[in-house]
Formats: structure tokens, C-alpha cells, sequence
């Protein structure tokens, strides 16, 4: 009894052994010094990672980097995987497969932090109350198109708080308004801003055309009209 159980043992030892692959994985990680403009969005692009491999190896647990730091930035990871036999259809047939992972929520390619959205969410309340979404989400991606334009401040708070002359920038500063809380359809357009799926190519500039009285904000590049707002580089 004793031997036919050792002896099934052995059996059982050496088929799951036949069925064995061995795997070796090596990654290696470059060093990228971050500049102005950049984000972990536009590194994973660049490198061809994603944004959680990036902040994996550096032990990140947020979306925020800063100008000067530097980060390790890894390369695509090779697998190298052998197999002795190939499983029998009893073997396949017993096979727990892993649950499906749901899908990750889309991440921003920007982040900022929770006051300067609360700040942001308001400027676009008071600067595109009335207009629609798009609108508002325009107006948001133009604050941080200017971010990551090298003529303007490079933090939200700066863009939105610039004093050109002797006035504010944005008019619902000057006056106050940006002052009153943001509508939810401001605070989503500005999540949708984060994402920089529509940049609007990059313009930095917004206007009224039936209100504005500065005829050098008409000379600029338009690229793009929504509602009651002419949007221009």
C-alpha cells in the first residue's frame, strides 16, 4: 500500500513537471530629468510605457511630478518562456482561469491638486456660465494650455491669478464672480480638460466677439468657435 502510494506520488510529481514553463523577465530603466510641459501622460506616450509602470518604479503613488526632478523611466518588459510538453486536455480542462480585471478609469494626463481644481472649476463657472459643456471645457483647457506655454505662468493658480498691467488676466477675478462656487457641469469639464484628449490646438486665448474691445485679441490665430467664445493661438 505504503509503495503504490510513493509510487503515485512520482507519477504525479513528474506530469506536473512536464507541464512547468520557465519565465526570466528584465527590465531596464532609463533616467529622464522633467522639464516644463512634461507629464507622466506624455512620458508614457514618448517611452511607450504606461503611467503606472512609470510611477511603479518610482514608487509613486500620485499623477504630480515637478520640473527638475528625475525620474526612472522603464522599457518595455521581455518575457522569455519555455515549455517541456504541452498540457493534456484534462489538464487545460481543469485550469482555474483568473477573473477579468475591470476596466482602470480613464487617469489625467495632468494633475493638479484638489484647491486648484476647486479654483479652476470656478473661473470656468464664471467665465462660461450659460455656454454649453463644450464650452466649458474649452475654457478650462485654455488655463492649461497656458501652464504649458513658456509666456505664461507654469501652475493653474498663476495662470488664473496673472496680472497683466494693472489688471487680472481673467475678468472674474477682477470683478469677483470667480469667487461664487462652480456648477457640476464646471467641475466635470474641467476632469474632461485634464485628460488633454483636445488640446484645441494649443490656443491660449478666449473672447467674446460681440463684447471684446481689444482689437489685438482679434488678430490672433483662430482655430476654433464654440457658442459665444472665439478660441485662438
Amino acid at each position: 500500500m505504503k509503495h503504490s502510494y510513493m509510487k503515485s506520488m512520482v507519477v504525479a510529481c513528474l506530469a506536473t513537471l512536464s507541464f512547468i514553463g520557465f519565465n526570466a523577465t528584465a527590465t531596464a530603466a532609463t533616467n529622464y530629468k522633467v522639464v516644463k510641459g512634461d507629464s507622466l501622460w506624455k512620458l508614457g506616450k514618448r517611452y511607450s510605457v504606461t503611467i503606472d509602470d512609470i510611477k511603479k518604479i518610482n514608487n509613486r503613488q500620485g499623477d504630480m511630478i515637478y520640473i527638475g526632478e528625475t525620474l526612472a523611466i522603464p522599457s518595455e518588459t521581455k518575457v522569455l518562456a519555455a515549455e517541456t510538453t504541452e498540457p493534456s486536455t484534462a489538464a487545460l480542462a481543469n485550469t482555474v482561469k483568473p477573473e477579468a480585471k475591470p476596466a482602470e478609469q480613464e487617469t489625467p494626463a495632468v494633475s493638479i491638486s484638489a484647491s486648484e481644481k476647486d479654483l479652476l472649476a470656478r473661473l470656468v463657472e464664471a467665465e462660461a456660465k450659460g455656454e454649453s459643456y463644450e464650452g466649458k471645457v474649452g475654457v478650462a483647457t485654455v488655463v492649461l494650455n497656458r501652464v504649458d506655454s513658456p509666456k505664461f505662468p507654469d501652475t493653474v493658480t498663476g495662470v488664473i491669478k496673472q496680472v497683466v498691467g494693472k489688471a487680472y488676466a481673467f475678468s472674474p477675478v477682477q470683478n469677483g464672480s470667480i469667487n461664487k462656487p462652480a456648477s457640476e457641469d464646471s467641475k466635470k469639464a474641467v476632469e474632461q480638460a485634464l485628460t488633454r484628449k483636445d488640446r484645441l490646438d494649443d490656443s491660449i486665448y478666449f473672447y467674446n466677439p460681440k463684447t471684446a474691445t481689444d482689437n489685438w485679441i482679434r488678430s490672433r490665430a483662430v482655430i476654433k468657435t464654440i457658442d459665444h467664445h472665439v478660441f485662438a493661438k
